[in-house]
């Protein structure tokens, strides 16, 4: 079962990916996925490489070195997996942004589906599965 330090580890951890790609920081983010997969529209980006290279492939950063983005990760539900070392969450994610002429704004609404295992006490995103549901004007954020 769960702990409450596990559900935080889990938390935190949903909330670094978020925080990392609203800094441009995607090698950071490729470490997240260091031995897991982020699934999306796109195909598969199985690893830290492949991962970091999606990014930077697909998303527009500004002078600051961002993509003027902020992701909300709203009605987190972190359930235990099938072993002691492994948990799944499901997850809504509001991705806003603004830019000069471009009002605050939703650009995409959709939802995770991660699965997550632990390796020496350390949580880590084994899957990642992102899912878009609405999509706004994406063209100041992604890549065609």
């Amino acid at each position: 079962m769960l702990q409450a330090v596990d559900l935080r580890a889990l938390e935190n951890l949903v909330a670094r990916y978020a925080e990392l790609v609203d800094d441009g920081d995607f090698a950071a983010v490729g470490d997240l996925f260091a031995d897991g997969v982020f699934l999306a529209s796109g195909g598969a980006f199985r690893g830290r490489e492949a991962v970091e290279g999606m990014l930077r492939d697909r998303t527009i950063l500004y002078g600051d070195g961002t993509p003027r983005t902020h992701h909300v990760t709203t009605n987190s539900v972190i359930e235990q997996g099938e072993g002691p070392d492994e948990a799944t969450a499901r997850s809504y994610v509001t991705v806003f942004q603004a830019l000069p002429g471009l009002p605050l704004q939703p650009v995409a609404a959709g939802r995770y589906r991660d699965r997550f295992t632990r390796a020496g006490g350390v949580w880590r995103f084994a899957e990642r599965r992102f899912a878009i549901r609405l999509v706004g004007d994406t063209s100041r954020h992604l890549r065609p």
